[in-house]
């Protein structure tokens, strides 16, 4: 009914003589009434079955014009009708000698809805750019309202560059103006730089130019709302990021009742404060339901997740704060607002850090990162730390002590255990040869965080892949606390072993066992 209605001028909602007024009969006013439909004919239906009696008649139309006095319809019309023999369908029946307004399709062929459009103001998105040749430049689109004339001075928005409209192109060929809802392309005097998204008005009737506005937005999305979703927004020809910063309230349509939600489910509809990324040139709905309609786009599965309504802009001072008083004391106690749980569901994996310990030369490096490209191939958001990288910057001033090696590593650890916190993956290559080491730094990043891999080669091999010769440089007394020359490696035994000559199924084996 939402996609169906947006474009229509009159609806027809069908009662049943003996139901009279139901909630199935108020939710679809509300929802005529929420998009801005002007006409509305309440049909009371089956009329044989309760004799075509006055009485059950004037009950309905009275029970109807009470609830409809909350509602912006300024239009309603009462037919009674018997659809099983055509009374008051096509002709006046005479067996409702008591009813003297027209019949049903003869109110359809005379009502009048040409005045419903906008006739005022100009609004005319620009779709394409045509340039077939470097002398003709025409912008196409769809008048949305108003009506475009050759001669008119027109303004770009939001470029505000003024131009003159020398010709109109129809299907009809040459025209010398143009309304909604014909589709058209025009050319300006001047060289003016417009582009697809842009809109074309009258410079004295303009819309508003804003960042802010409140709506009302209709969910249409079987996933459940999240409030820290940035999703596309599209808006007449124009596309780009949009937040909601806050639910003001959700209407029931059954009851018209108002209350307190923090997110929407299917179907239900209530009012919203948004902001995007680019401001939006945009009317109220209520004036303009062109410009003043758009829908939020899902970015990771593109569905339409929800059609919205715009009410009226909002000033930056107005906008609500999103940190309620029991959030700001969250913030003191515990820091961020997000929970691990749903930063992990943002990235689509489990947050934890991958250790990967063996001795120098045994091929931890090439397995972190070809583990790392393995999981980025997978969509996964990963960072690989290695001692050069840290080594270079965070410790630069430690040495290869055992005590300066244990504090080098212990801030690796508390890095790794903020990006855990943020819901990234990280990998980390150490040669970290002490198992009391390995063990505080478990304790550190979390136990259930924290997975240890073994690059399991001998040290003869290791020195043959010792790309940086400090093998040499240990057993000539030029480097001290090598582990496997002058400092003991004390073999993991609580770990994902991997044998060095055959690190691209170690690959394969970490991805099994962590269950990213």
């Amino acid at each position: 009914m939402i996609t169906g209605g947006s474009t229509a001028n009159l609806a027809i909602l069908l009662a049943d003589a003996r139901k009279g007024v139901i909630t199935q009969t108020k939710r679809h006013t509300f929802l005529a009434s929420l998009l801005g439909i002007k006409h509305v004919v309440l049909a009371v239906n089956k009329m044989d079955l309760v004799d075509f009696k006055q009485e059950v008649y004037d009950k309905i139309c009275e029970d109807y014009r009470a609830f409809t006095t909350q509602l912006d319809i300024p239009d309603i019309t009462f037919i009674p009708v018997s659809a099983l023999k055509g009374d008051n369908v096509v002709d006046i029946s005479d067996k409702m000698p008591w009813y003297h307004g027209k019949s049903l399709l003869e109110f359809l062929e005379t009502v009048h809805v040409s005045s419903d459009r906008n006739f005022e103001d100009l609004r005319f998105p620009v779709q394409y750019v045509i340039r077939p040749t470097l002398d003709y430049r025409g912008f196409a689109g769809k008048v949305a309202s108003g009506v475009i004339r050759v001669g008119d001075e027109v303004m770009a928005l939001p470029s505000q560059k003024t131009s003159t409209v020398t010709s109109i192109l129809t299907s009809e060929g040459e025209v010398e103006y143009a309304f909604p809802p014909q589709s058209a392309s025009f050319t300006l005097k001047d060289e003016i730089d417009i582009s697809r998204g842009e809109m074309v008005v009258h410079s004295n009737s303009r819309p508003h130019i804003e960042r802010h506005f409140e709506a009302m937005l209709v969910w249409m999305d079987e996933k459940p709302m999240d409030m820290y979703t940035q999703f596309y927004i599209k808006h007449n020809t124009h596309a780009t990021k949009a937040r909601i910063d806050a639910i003001k309230y959700k209407v029931d349509v059954n009851t018209l009742d108002k209350s307190e939600i923090d997110h929407f489910e299917l179907n239900e509809i209530g009012r919203v404060v948004m902001t995007t990324t680019k401001p939006l040139l945009f009317d109220p709905y209520k004036k303009n339901r062109q410009t003043g309609s758009f829908i939020l786009i899902d970015p990771v599965t593109h569905n339409t997740v929800a059609v919205g309504m715009i009410m009226d802009k909002l000033s930056s001072k107005n906008l609500p704060s999103r940190i309620t008083d029991k959030q700001r004391e969250h913030i003191v106690k515990s820091g961020s607002l997000i929970s691990l749980e749903e930063k992990e569901k943002r990235f689509d994996q489990k947050a934890q850090t991958i250790w990967i310990t063996g001795l120098h030369g045994s091929g931890k490096n090439e397995l972190a990162y070809s583990l790392e490209k393995e999981l980025f191939d997978m969509g996964k958001t990963v960072v690989v730390l290695d001692g050069k990288s840290i080594r270079s910057g965070l410790s630069k001033e430690l040495d290869y002590s055992p005590s300066d090696r244990a504090e080098h590593l212990r801030r690796v650890a508390h890095i790794c255990k903020l990006l855990n916190d943020q819901g990234i993956v990280v990998i980390c290559s150490f040669i970290s040869p002490k198992a009391s080491i390995r063990q505080q730094l478990k304790e550190i990043i979390g136990k259930e965080k924290f997975q240890l891999v073994y690059m399991n080669a001998d040290l003869s091999y290791c020195k043959k892949n010792d790309n940086y010769g400090l093998y040499k440089m240990a057993e000539d007394g030029k480097l001290n606390h090598l582990a496997g020359i002058d400092e003991e490696y004390e073999i993991p035994t609580d770990a994902i072993a991997i044998d060095s000559k055959k690190s691209d199924i170690g690959v394969e084996a970490i991805i099994e066992a962590i269950k990213i």
